[in-house]
């Protein structure tokens, strides 16, 4: 159903890659830097789907980015194409404190062991997490945790040695269509975050550096440090262009 070598060239690459860990950051690295994590046809109230067709399409053909569903929806694909065993896994994100509400999509890929892999998460891990492993792990921009419980297990990224709870999973196998309601929810609900604040983030080639524009202002972040300028309405959509190579989506 996807076009691996258009795929490929869509997040960069264009050598082989191996089906194995180094080729899995390999992977993640590339598509967080080519395809911006975004929700402007949802803040547009445009609408958006959770179908590999709709996903591949967007994120390959269109040239253009999304939120979970979206992204980790076609890299899953993207992964099976190119040999790697993919699971699919619900997951309820606490950012904003504990809830059992699943309303993200992320990737359990399993080589020699079980790794957790994310391309639309925002500014979270940039390198696949090993599953099975306790204690602290390097994310690409800090360092991670998983933690089990009767709940499910919670992955924490460590703030100064403080896990601030990411999101919780379990490690059941889901299909693309039982995240559809989720989706619905999460963009027709006039109160919440994605609708009402439009953005755009990709990391920037090696390390965590990361450009990220938000609805008044333009963030990047190099070697550690985040500089900030304003962005108003008018210059919005040059901004856009100039860093995520994306144009305006008109709302409905």
């Amino acid at each position: 159903m996807i076009d691996v070598e258009r795929y490929l060239r869509r997040i960069g690459l264009t050598d082989a890659v191996a089906v194995d860990r180094d080729g899995l950051e390999t992977l993640q690295r590339a598509h967080l830097t080519a395809v911006p994590f975004e929700n402007l046809r949802v803040a547009a109230r445009v609408g958006v789907r959770t179908d590999l067709a709709w996903s591949y399409s967007k994120v390959v053909e269109q040239g253009r980015g999304g939120w979970c569903f979206e992204l980790n929806g076609a890299f899953g694909a993207l992964l099976e194409a190119l040999g790697f065993e993919v699971i699919r896994i619900g997951a309820a994100v606490q950012l904003n404190g504990p809830t059992e509400v699943i309303d993200h999509l992320t990737l359990e890929v399993v080589l020699d062991q079980p790794y957790l892999v994310d391309v639309g998460f925002g500014e979270s891990f940039c390198r696949p997490l090993a599953l099975n492993t306790r204690g602290p792990q390097d994310g690409g921009i800090g360092e991670f945790e998983f933690t089990p419980s009767p709940r499910g297990t919670t992955l924490a990224r460590l703030v100064e040695g403080v896990p601030e709870a990411q999101f919780r999973f379990k490690r059941v196998a889901l299909d693309l269509k039982d995240f559809e309601p989720a989706s619905q929810h999460l963009q027709t609900d006039e109160n919440g975050f994605w609708v009402q604040k439009p953005f755009a983030t990709r990391l920037l080639g090696e390390g965590g550096d990361r450009v990220t524009l938000l609805k008044d202002r333009l963030k990047i972040l190099r070697d550690g440090v985040t500089e900030e300028t304003p962005v108003g309405q008018a210059e919005w959509p040059s901004v856009l262009l100039e860093w995520f190579e994306l144009s305006p989506v008109a709302s409905t």
